[in-house]
């Protein structure tokens, strides 16, 4: 048993918690370089927060430059055991409307350009990623919404894809055949990240917009977007306050907690120093 230090990742339209008291923005150094912005630290209650806006403050990162290795170096070096993630999403299915919730338990990674892990030469792992999200997590996630007065899915799959630009009908269309629920821009690799650190992730996907597979009706604009997300971002203020509050008092031991244990094949003699040094937060547990 231990005690609970949650980081939340606030996507698009969630720039802010309202809930957090004794807070202050403090500079976390990352050897991964820059992470979005600095880490708004404070308690909800008796438990720890450590908020990070992942696109920064004023929104200035695009989703393809988000350095999600740094942010989730930052945290983990900011004390966080477990990361919840805020997400915008469009909805490839015609029962998630705008202004619905998604607690996603499933990923499609069609990212590009994007570095995916924290390991490389030098040190290599391979950390399972069949069950993405921490089950935990998004049973405790699902039940804040409802509690914060949003209608809510409890699983789905999320379509990451690169961006900016929106998708083309015919990708919507292909992404709806593969079985996808929705689409977004950022939650990959933000779960593998969080995964290779140990930190056990959920994810609550905010319905902004029907993604362009619909035939009667005209194409997403981002004013659009932006006014759907202001509407979603009071209900997942009041989501994460009621996420904190449902957590016990102490936390117990995740499974997720030590997947590093059988992650690493890079034999101790073969490893690369500098490299190890740089996983000195994610993975020094271990090494």
């Amino acid at each position: 048993m231990s005690n609970w230090t949650i980081g939340i990742i606030g996507g698009s339209g969630l720039y802010q918690i309202d809930a957090l008291e004794d807070a202050q923005w403090i500079k976390v150094n990352s050897p991964f370089g820059d992470a979005s912005d600095e880490v708004l630290c404070g308690r909800i209650g008796k438990l720890q927060v450590r908020f990070l806006p992942r696109h920064g403050r004023g929104h200035r990162v695009p989703p393809s430059e988000v350095n999600a290795r740094a942010n989730i170096d930052v945290l983990k070096r900011a004390g966080c055991t477990d990361v919840l993630a805020i997400s915008p999403v469009g909805s490839l299915k015609e029962e998630f409307a705008p202004g619905h919730f998604v607690v996603v338990d499933q990923f499609i990674d069609r990212t590009k350009t994007r570095r995916s892990s924290f390991f490389g030469t030098g040190m290599v792992a391979h950390v399972s990623m069949a069950e993405p999200v921490c089950p935990r997590l998004s049973g405790h996630a699902a039940k804040a919404v409802r509690k914060a007065g949003g209608t809510v899915t409890a699983g789905g799959t999320y379509l990451a894809m690169e961006g900016p630009q929106f998708s083309t009908r015919a990708e919507s269309n292909l992404y709806r055949q593969w079985g996808a629920d929705v689409i977004g821009m950022t939650a990959m690799p933000e779960a593998k990240l969080c995964r290779e650190a140990e930190l056990p992730y959920a994810l609550i996907g905010m319905v902004t917009d029907y993604d362009c597979w619909r035939q009667d009706v005209a194409f997403v604009e981002v004013s659009e977007v932006i006014a759907q997300m202001q509407a979603n971002g009071e209900i997942a203020r009041a989501a994460v306050a009621a996420f904190i509050a449902s957590l016990p008092e102490k936390r117990a031991a995740s499974p997720l907690d030590t997947v590093l244990d059988h992650a690493l094949i890079t034999a101790p003699d073969a490893r690369d120093p500098a490299l190890l040094a740089r996983l000195d937060a994610v993975a020094g547990r271990v090494l």
